[in-house]
């Protein structure tokens, strides 16, 4: 099947559109028509090849939203006209150790959806039917879309450290990711605090769910912020982490959603003396991203978009680069 894409024909390169042929469907497949794609950091990072993995042509796209308009033989959780969900992964081997847990997001052997494999920058995706999820109703679609990447990375960790109602939560960095987090954290009924550079937006971080901002270049602020069992980094440059780390409670925990490309130091007698830890997590697995979608359309939780049509891509693309994005950038082919 012939379709169009925006891809990157070299790094840094501005997208292209470009006719594709879509693989031959196989047993296990879906194949979908995209409708709404989220825009996220992670899109940049590939085209750039920021991270020494991608492949060229490339096309980004990895927070998709579309309907069913094809299923391989023998799929049986998905039928022509559901609207449906992909994210950060498009196949699973589903049968390592990791997969048959239920942590495909661990599968060493997974598909990313754009590393190697064509994404939802595009009129038409394919992935296996595993990693595609069905779309609860009462969600706005297009507000959506950022869950099946950003929405579960921060959701996915409230399951998996795991965060407690009773506990007090930092989230450090108020952009994309952030957010969400505060949403998710204020409905998971959690006393919530945000670390943010932008005290301008106090009025929106604290309708968002934060019970307390504080000025993350404030030393003396953060300092005097009262102990936290848990603190989220959502930001992807260094910060002085020794901070953070002595405002945890014993046992308290520094959890890295932002990939920090620069080495991240951390003392031992800060972990060691009250049994602190570091820790990090990627997206979820497909079961996770279920739950999360129902928690989101229970909890009324949507992030914060613009909306650009599909062949103004790079306009968003620019305007997430040059930081001007309020909060999530989604690309539709809606009209």
């Amino acid at each position: 099947m012939n379709y169009q894409a925006y891809a990157a024909p070299e790094a840094g390169a501005t997208l292209q559109i470009i006719p594709l042929e879509l693989p031959s469907l196989a047993h296990d497949d879906v194949r979908i028509a995209v409708e709404y794609c989220g825009v996220c950091h992670s899109d940049i990072s590939m085209i750039d090849n920021a991270w020494g993995i991608s492949q060229y042509p490339l096309v980004p796209g990895h927070e998709i939203i579309g309907k069913v308009v094809e299923v391989g033989s023998q799929v049986k959780t998905h039928a022509i006209g559901d609207t449906v969900g992909v994210g950060w992964h498009s196949r699973y081997d589903n049968e390592c150790c990791e997969c048959l847990n239920g942590d495909q997001n661990l599968c060493a052997n997974h598909q990313a959806t754009i590393v190697g494999h064509y994404g939802g920058f595009s009129d038409m995706v394919q992935a296996q039917a595993t990693s595609v999820i069905k779309i609860p109703k009462g969600l706005d679609l297009a507000a959506s879309a950022p869950l099946l990447c950003g929405g579960i990375t921060v959701f996915n960790p409230l399951l998996q450290i795991p965060v407690r109602p009773t506990e007090r939560v930092g989230i450090i960095g108020i952009g994309g990711l952030g957010h969400i987090a505060l949403q998710f954290l204020k409905a998971w009924g959690c006393d919530v605090v945000a670390f943010s550079t932008h005290l301008d937006k106090k009025d929106e971080i604290t309708a968002w769910g934060a019970n307390e901002v504080i000025d993350s270049n404030n030393p003396k602020a953060i300092s005097a912020c009262k102990p936290l069992d848990v603190i989220i980094s959502t930001v992807n440059v260094p910060l002085d982490w020794s901070a953070y780390l002595g405002q945890l409670k014993p046992r308290g925990r520094l959890h890295f959603l932002g990939a920090v490309l620069k080495p991240v130091e951390v003392p031992a007698m800060l972990l060691i003396q009250q049994q602190r830890s570091v820790s990090g997590s990627p997206v979820g697995s497909p079961v996770n991203i279920e739950k999360m979608l129902q928690f989101s359309a229970r909890n009324h939780i949507k992030p914060v978009i613009e909306t650009y049509p599909m062949h103004k891509v790079n306009e968003a693309l620019d305007h997430l680069r040059q930081g001007k994005i309020r909060y999530r950038a989604v690309l539709t082919n809606r009209h």
